[in-house]
Formats: structure tokens, sequence, C-alpha cells
């Protein structure tokens, strides 16, 4: 059996696990599993109305740098910059973009796997850098909105240095195992 084999069946029964196992725990323990089930969707609907606004307004400013062409700009401007920590080029716009939307940095990995190919350097690298952070700017605005958090003192701050260390640390150790 391969690894790959095993880790899919391991998946799936791990899966399996969960989907059956916690219900049954549930009911041994008599707890009204369906009931439980039922207030807690009730519980999350709210929570969802209240941070939807929060998710639409960063949808929309996302949506209007990435067409105002300003990310491209960001990208022209810090590339030297990123080129002195041994980030390449065609992986700037991925550790850019990526704080602010994952579906921006998807499209410039999508780029990169077609016009280098599955397997180059480049596109080891694109894909596991794309892996590295989150979309740190999104993520914030959730949560802050969820929580009706006005002041997030240190979190910007960290969440940038958190991914500048993550992106750095992902074309190093990238470089290390595969060049």
């Amino acid at each position: 059996m391969t690894i790959s084999a095993f880790s899919e069946q391991f998946g799936n029964c791990l899966l399996l696990l969960f989907l059956v196992g916690i219900p049954l725990y549930g009911h041994f323990r008599k707890v009204p599993v369906y009931d439980t089930f039922i207030e807690g969707a009730k519980e999350g609907f709210p929570t969802f109305l209240r941070i939807l606004p929060f998710m639409i307004g960063m949808l929309v400013a996302i949506g209007m740098l990435r067409a105002s062409g300003a990310f491209d700009l960001f990208t022209q401007v810090l590339t030297p910059l990123l080129s002195i920590f041994g980030i390449p080029p065609e992986i700037a716009p991925i550790a850019i973009l990526r704080p602010f939307s994952a579906s921006a940095a998807t499209a410039s990995v999508a780029d990169i796997l077609h016009t280098q190919g599955g397997n180059s350097y480049q596109s080891h690298l694109a894909t596991i850098v794309a892996g590295t952070t989150d979309t740190t700017f999104f993520i914030l605005a959730m949560y802050f909105g969820a929580a009706n958090i006005r002041n997030t003192r240190h979190a910007v701050p960290t969440s940038i240095i958190v991914d500048i260390v993550g992106i750095i640390s992902a074309v190093w150790i990238t470089r290390w195992i595969l060049a």
C-alpha cells in the first residue's frame, strides 16, 4: 500500500470516526444530540448575520484593490526588498497577496504552475508559500467584527510580522530541501 493510499484511507476513517463517533458518544452520555445540534445552529445564525457586513466590506475592498492595480504596484515596489530575503520575483505576488486574498494568491499560484510546469522549483515554492500564511486581514475583520472589538491593539502588526516570518521561513526551508 502506498503512502498516498494509506493517507486517503486514514483520512476517510478519521472523518467517519468524527461523523459517527461524536453523536454516539453524546447518545451514550444521554445528551439529546439532535436537539443540541439545532440549538447550536440557532446560535450560529445571528453570529453569521453580525459578521456578514465585515465579510462584504473586506471582499469589496479586496476587489477594489485588485481591480485598481494596487496589488500589482505594491508587488513591483516590494520585489527588490523581497529579493534581499531570497524570494524570487515570481513568488512576490503570492507573498504580498496572500494576507489579503486567498483567491488572488491561488490565481498567482495557478499562473506559475501553468507557465513553469508542475514540477519546477518555482511551482513547489509557490504552493508552499501560499500554504504558509493565511488571509490575515480577512480573518482579523471577521473575528474582530464578530466579537465587536474596535481596538485591535497589536493584532495587526503582530499578524503582519508572523506572515513575513512564515513566508521567509518557507522560502529558506524550501530552498534547503529542494535546491
